[in-house]
């Protein structure tokens, strides 16, 4: 009995070994020709999926997903009292013909900077954190290299900090469970800014992040977490393409099918 008892065990984690891998090598048909890599985690099974797992461990540059530490970092100093806390556009600083968009055109709260990526307010909250505050909070919040020495209003944006998929997830997982160094009232504020869509079925939060790799390519970010069935859903996915279109749709086209084929979106 004891015999087939093991026999029966071995089965099942074989099976369950080759479900995984099947998942895994299922996910090429999402990339095509798109070079790029994608980290799952499943938090009530503990457990990883990931595609492309040698570039899943590469570190890249956060580019605007770094707005939701940048956001954490602004409450927690005080710098920002609330979502709802104003910036005031510089016209001179910040030119129209520089904006990615319309939308940063104006003043902007932190909850509106966050929804249109608003960089120049970003690049103003880092100033007024301050060069030591800054160093001592990415530092405490483990992200990525934690390397700030590029500039304190431009070192996630393609210069010194670089953080891989695998560590985004891992932040992630640390901020949703509340167990960064920073105040549950801060992690509340900015998990409310990062919903991107809520039903009756899921909550889907997030962000996004794009911009030159440095080496003659752009690098696209989508990273967040899937609330849905009594269960969350952790990703990270990281694109590469010829221009900042290339890399502006699929990033997110690329996670949406993985988590609809894995049935935690629905269709």
């Amino acid at each position: 009995m004891d015999i087939l008892k093991r026999f029966c065990l071995l089965a099942s984690l074989c099976l369950c070994a080759a479900v995984a891998l099947g998942d895994a090598s299922d996910l090429s048909k999402f990339f095509k020709n798109t070079p790029g890599a994608f980290v799952l985690y499943d938090l009530k099974n503990d457990r990883y999926l990931r595609y492309n797992p040698v570039r899943c461990k590469q570190r890249f540059t956060p580019h605007s997903t770094f707005k939701i530490p940048n956001s954490l970092i602004g409450l927690e100093t005080g710098v920002i009292p609330n979502a709802d806390f104003v910036i005031p556009w510089d016209r001179q600083q910040y030119p129209p013909e520089e904006a990615m968009s319309e939308e940063w055109n104006r003043d902007h709260d932190l909850r509106s900077a966050i929804k249109y990526s608003v960089v120049w307010y970003y690049r103003e909250l880092a100033k007024r954190v301050g060069e030591a505050r800054m160093k001592k909070m990415v530092q405490a919040l483990r992200y990525g290299n934690q390397d700030i020495s590029g500039g304190i209003d431009r070192f996630w944006l393609n210069s010194s900090l670089a953080i891989s998929a695998n560590e985004q997830v891992a932040f992630l997982k640390r901020f949703y469970a509340e167990k960064l160094p920073v105040s549950q009232r801060s992690v509340k504020i900015v998990k409310d800014i990062l919903v991107l869509e809520k039903t009756p079925e899921y909550t889907l939060s997030g962000k996004t992040g794009g911009g030159p790799r440095g080496d003659g390519k752009y690098l696209g970010w989508f990273v967040g977490y899937l609330e849905t069935r009594g269960n969350v859903y952790f990703f990270a996915t990281n694109v590469d393409g010829d221009n900042f279109a290339a890399i502006r749709e699929p990033r997110v086209t690329i996670t949406r099918q993985i988590l609809t084929n894995l049935g935690y979106l629905p269709h």
